[in-house]
């Protein structure tokens, strides 16, 4: 039996012996050497691998916890708003708590592979004519209504959850580290981090990186209509906006935005270099780190929040299609072979 985190660290977690604890498995990702991104950097960078979670994504780590609560409490529903990976890994861990599950998605703006998660695992998926930000207004709206449990970042129990991705962080490099890259979209996973980290004595680094078209934080002011081909950090208004600049500023780190062309050539380099596969979003840290470095850092965590199979769309379009080839052996060698 694989434990799941709150069974890891329930010391570290508002959850008592006893307590209900929903759980998939979640946790104890990989965190790999990146030898070839180590070299083009000029640091010594390591690849934390959040896609290796149940769901693909390192939702699951609060969701765990929030679904958890959520049981303990007694809610029978649990609803979020979502650019995709919230969703899919919403729907999963409420079928396994055997609750209801809602959620509301920007209509025409989710990844096929999240969009499949949530539909499969059985949740309502609901297609708002509007994006991320006003998805999330209307979500808190509906909570203050109806005697359902929302299970976004604003919910501290997700913060609880995935602060133990830094625990485990710092347990695999005893505690030697100088910075950490993450994407930046809602700010929820930034904040937990940093939490993880104050709570295990370490302080290092926070650099966050958001898209150029979706970087309220850089700008200092909401983006109304964000854009950007990174679809889980296409957020214009962070929920985590004060606790995530905090984390960044006491860590004497900072925020910094990268184009869609950075994104992606971060994302086929991950792939084709150190046989990584992430979702765009993931690779947005590692493009930050290529694009401005990392300070005086030696040893740098890059986070890859997520798998690259929930986004097939964008790999499949930035990609060199199948060869046709004829079923004989002459065709065959030609094809390898060119």
């Amino acid at each position: 039996m694989v434990n799941g985190i709150i069974e890891r660290y329930r010391d570290r977690l508002p959850f008592a012996p006893g307590d209900p604890v929903v759980s998939l498995g979640e946790g104890n990702t990989p965190l790999v050497l990146a030898p070839r991104l180590s070299e083009r950097a000029g640091v010594e960078v390591w690849l934390k691998l959040e896609g290796a979670n149940p769901t693909g994504s390192f939702k699951d780590r609060g969701m765990t916890t929030a679904v958890s609560a959520a049981v303990r409490e007694g809610a029978t529903a649990v609803v979020c708003a979502s650019t995709g990976n919230t969703a899919a890994s919403a729907a999963a861990y409420a079928a396994r708590a055997g609750l209801r599950c809602a959620v509301v998605v920007p209509e025409g703006n989710i990844a096929m592979g999240k969009l499949a998660q949530a539909l499969v695992h059985g949740a309502r998926v609901i297609a708002l004519k509007a994006n991320f930000d006003a998805a999330l207004t209307l979500v808190r709206e509906l909570v203050e209504r109806q005697p359902i449990s929302l299970v976004n970042s604003v919910n501290d129990f997700r913060l609880q959850g995935q602060k133990t991705a830094a625990f485990e962080v710092v347990e695999a490099l005893a505690g030697e580290l100088d910075a950490v890259c993450l994407p930046v979209g809602n700010a929820g996973n930034i904040t937990a981090y940093w939490l993880g980290f104050t709570e295990s004595g370490r302080r290092p680094r926070m650099l966050g990186f958001q898209a150029e078209g979706a970087a309220p934080l850089v700008r200092g002011a909401p983006v109304e209509h964000p854009t950007t081909i990174a679809s889980a950090i296409r957020i214009g208004n962070p929920a985590r906006w004060e606790e995530a600049m905090d984390a960044m500023r006491s860590s004497g780190g900072t925020v910094a935005a990268v184009s869609d062309g950075q994104i992606l050539e971060a994302y086929r380099f991950l792939a084709g270099a150190e046989g990584i596969f992430c979702e765009p979003a993931s690779a947005a840290g590692v493009a930050g780190l290529l694009a401005h470095g990392a300070q005086d850092a030696r040893r740098v965590v890059c986070v890859l929040t997520g798998h690259g199979l929930k986004d097939p769309e964008i790999a499949v379009g930035n990609a060199a299609g199948a060869i046709s080839c004829e079923p004989e052996l002459s065709a065959l060698e030609r094809a390898v072979l060119q």
